[in-house]
């Protein structure tokens, strides 16, 4: 069973993150140019929430808003699902799963300290099975 610190630490370090204030438009040029599905919307360490692609199609596009004029705040998901490093992939593949979302920050205390994709989870699970795969052929060839 491997654990978030174990994938995190094959992943960049980086987090990206906007603040509350800033306009929608700022967050969907940021995840585009970073190439990420979604944003933690951080004031100062805190975590306040997380902006995805998702919540702009469904509270911007299709509601007619504007990117320009409203703020991160005003559609971010403010109840956020997070891990932490601790934690079991498995545990975090069901939450993703049951909560059908697709991001889980990591925190250690009150600190960020990476975020886990659905993508990142699925690749582990796979590598994980493919693991057992292997074991099993060689006990079969012995």
């Amino acid at each position: 069973m491997r654990t978030v610190r174990q994938l995190l630490e094959g992943k960049p370090a980086d987090v990206f993150s906007i603040t509350p204030d800033a306009p929608v438009i700022d967050a969907i040029r940021m995840m585009a140019e970073r190439r990420v599905g979604a944003l933690l919307v951080m004031e100062g360490p805190r975590l306040a929430g997380i902006i995805s692609e998702r919540d702009y199609a469904r509270k911007i596009v299709l509601q007619g808003r504007s990117s320009k004029d409203t703020p991160v705040r005003d559609i971010m998901t403010a109840q956020v699902v997070t891990v932490t490093p601790s934690d079991s992939t498995e545990h975090c593949m069901e939450l993703v799963t049951n909560s059908r979302i697709r991001h889980l920050p990591v925190l250690d205390g009150e600190r960020v300290v990476g975020v886990l994709s659905i993508g990142d989870l699925v690749k582990a699970v796979i590598e994980m099975q493919q693991q057992d795969i292997d074991h099993l052929q060689r006990y079969i060839a012995s």
